[in-house]
C-alpha cells in the first residue's frame, strides 16, 4: 500500500483526493501547507507527494525545494 501525503490548502481538494485514493486502497495523510508538509517529512516517510503550488505560508515551489533537499527520491506531483 503506498504511502501519501496531500499538500493543499483547501479542504475540499484535501478531502476529494483521499477520498479517491483510500477507495484504491492508499494510506493517506494531509498537510494545509508547504510548513506543514516539511514537519511531516521530518517524522516520516512517503512514496509520494501530491502538492498544490499557490498555498500560504509556504507555496508548492519552495516548499519541493525543501523536499528535494530531504528526500530527493520522493516524487512530487504538482
Amino acid at each position: 500500500m503506498a504511502k501519501t501525503l496531500i499538500v493543499d490548502d483547501e479542504v475540499s481538494i484535501r478531502q476529494t483526493l483521499r477520498d479517491i485514493l483510500e477507495f484504491e486502497k492508499y494510506d493517506v495523510e494531509e498537510a494545509q501547507d508547504g510548513l506543514e508538509c516539511l514537519v511531516k517529512l521530518k517524522k516520516d516517510s512517503y512514496d509520494v507527494i501530491i502538492m498544490d503550488i499557490k498555498m500560504p505560508k509556504m507555496d508548492g515551489n519552495e516548499a519541493l525545494e525543501r523536499i528535494q533537499m530531504l528526500v530527493p527520491e520522493t516524487p512530487v506531483v504538482m
